[in-house]
């Protein structure tokens, strides 16, 4: 890889260290990142990544430890000082106003005085010379929430840039990107490193690391186990270093004999509120002890699937489920719970958590009349507490606090409190939507073979992941989607990559589904 420089180090951390409470998240962190490279970090959710991050960005403040920028020792207690250095950070979940513009999101902030006609107009041709210079092409008066998700990711950066960022701070780019959104990305950070920008990537993904990184360092555990030249290392040793143990090499699944049908799809059809159609005539079976893959591009109709048939939106078509007729026009999720479909959603944080709860409460969601909670009116916090605990342990929640409020959590720990609440209630049906998305490669084993033992102990299971390789390995079946409409089904062991990626773009001759 080329880009790295000869320069003072663009950011060195010496010592850095954090504490909330009893939780050690940073212990004498030091790290050097070069100018004109992309430096990866890696490490288990909970490691101390996101803490570390917040320190560089000015949303917390270290303890212990010294920061420099170019060399100088600087102080960032806002992340206004942040910027002011030139570092800039793009979240995992985008900071914009939907209802905003391009040009107002990034522009906010960065008005530049009381003349906004002055400030939008300069913003308007800077927007255009960075648009031109990186290959971002937005257009600056699009109304954010009509954007796609790799567009609105081209904003932050586009906003980053615009406040001057040289170091560039990107936490999980590619966790709602669809791959080739991620492939341009890719294709991005290169340009900007050969720029002489600087580029902190965080991600879970290791194949990631390799391809786009000149040095990646671990952390395990609030420390910094190591860091290497990427063109030194491999997957395995990285993915030892993060859990400090070998990990076992994923298997596909094989073909095995799956039970009676479970949940029927008959031409279900989903409109959003203008009208249009997000899922069209969608017609599908799942078994008793079957993973079926729902293999789409974001924004194809697999969402709306999901929320049809956990009854959280309308539809037309019919449902049958448990012996039972279910009229999808009429969405019930209490219902769609008790008859024992259960739903992980894509969105933990939309659909999945309240994040000022804490996280036994959120553990009750959705399930707080059932027996564990106690009899009548009230709540037993205490056992909801005690439950939490028990799962926490078992689903390895970091840090280990029943009592903590959601939003203290690490995205990828969010993830395992939602999948706990959902999996350990002994699901008829199982919607899961992006199970591993932010999540580590030690619990993407866990929750893999989590999902293999519900199979495996008669679950049906509906999988949506925009991870393929996840697919392919999980599913005994494949359904591709493509503009709301199943294009193909595939066997995983009749298929690649390859193959699904022409069905889920519609560029494929489509196959007869097996649904019936």
């Amino acid at each position: 890889m080329s880009g790295a420089g000869t320069d003072l180090p663009a950011l060195e951390l010496s010592g850095i260290d954090k504490r909330f409470g009893a939780v050690h998240a940073n212990k004498a962190i030091d790290l050097v990142v070069r100018k004109g490279s992309v430096h990866g970090i890696v490490g288990e959710n909970g490691a101390g990544k996101s803490t570390l991050m917040s320190i560089i960005y000015g949303f917390y403040e270290a303890d212990a430890g010294e920061v420099r920028v170019d060399g100088r020792p600087v102080r960032i207690r806002t992340p206004s000082d942040a910027i002011r250095l030139g570092i800039g950070m793009v979240h995992q979940h985008f900071m914009l106003v939907e209802t905003m513009s391009v040009l107002d999101n990034v522009l906010l902030g960065a008005e530049g005085g009381a003349l906004l006609a002055k400030g939008q107009s300069k913003a308007r041709k800077a927007l255009e010379e960075l648009g031109a210079r990186y290959q971002l092409p937005v257009d600056p008066d699009a109304i954010v929430g009509d954007l796609s998700v790799g567009q609105q990711q081209r904003v932050e950066i586009l906003k980053a840039l615009y406040r001057g960022a040289e170091l560039l701070i990107l936490d999980e780019p590619t966790a709602v990107l669809t791959p080739s959104e991620a492939d341009q990305l890719f294709e991005l950070v290169r340009a900007l490193r050969d720029q002489g920008k600087s580029i902190l990537l965080i991600t879970h993904k290791l194949r990631e690391i390799m391809a786009v990184t000149d040095q990646v360092s671990v952390m395990r555990r609030g420390a910094m186990v190591g860091t290497v030249a990427t063109s030194e290392t491999n997957p395995s040793q990285l993915a030892e270093m993060m859990v400090g143990q070998h990990l076992p090499q994923q298997k596909r699944n094989g073909s095995e004999t799956v039970g009676a049908p479970v949940l029927s799809v008959r031409d279900l059809t989903v409109k959003d509120g203008q009208g249009t159609i997000r899922l069209n005539g969608c017609s599908f079976t799942l078994h008793a002890g079957e993973i079926l893959g729902i293999a789409a591009v974001s924004g194809n109709g697999q969402s709306e699937l999901l929320e049809a048939l956990a009854g959280m939106r309308p539809a037309t078509g019919q449902i049958e489920m448990a012996g039972m007729t279910i009229d999808p026009s009429r969405p019930d999720a209490a219902r769609m719970r008790e008859l024992g479909l259960l739903h992980v959603p894509e969105d933990r944080h939309r659909h999945g958590l309240v994040l000022p709860f804490a996280a036994s409460e959120n553990g009750m969601l959705g399930h707080h009349h059932a027996a564990d909670y106690g009899a009548g009116i009230r709540l037993d916090h205490q056992a909801a507490e005690q439950q939490m605990a028990a799962r926490m342990q078992q689903y390895d929640v970091r840090p280990q606090d029943p009592t903590l409020r959601a939003s203290r959590f690490s995205g990828g720990n969010q993830q395992k409190i939602v999948l706990a609440r959902e999996m350990e209630r002994g699901p008829r049906v199982l919607l899961v939507g992006q199970p591993t998305r932010g999540v580590d490669i030690g619990a993407i084993a866990f929750i893999h073979q989590r999902i293999r033992e519900m199979r495996a102990a008669g679950a049906a299971i509906l999988l949506v992941s925009v991870e393929l390789d996840e697919i392919l390995t999980l599913s005994d079946r494949i359904l591709c989607l493509c503009a709301g409409r199943i294009t193909g089904e595939r066997r995983p062991a009749e298929t690649n990559e390859r193959e699904l990626g022409l069905m889920m773009a519609g560029a494929a001759d489509p196959v007869p589904s097996a649904a019936a």
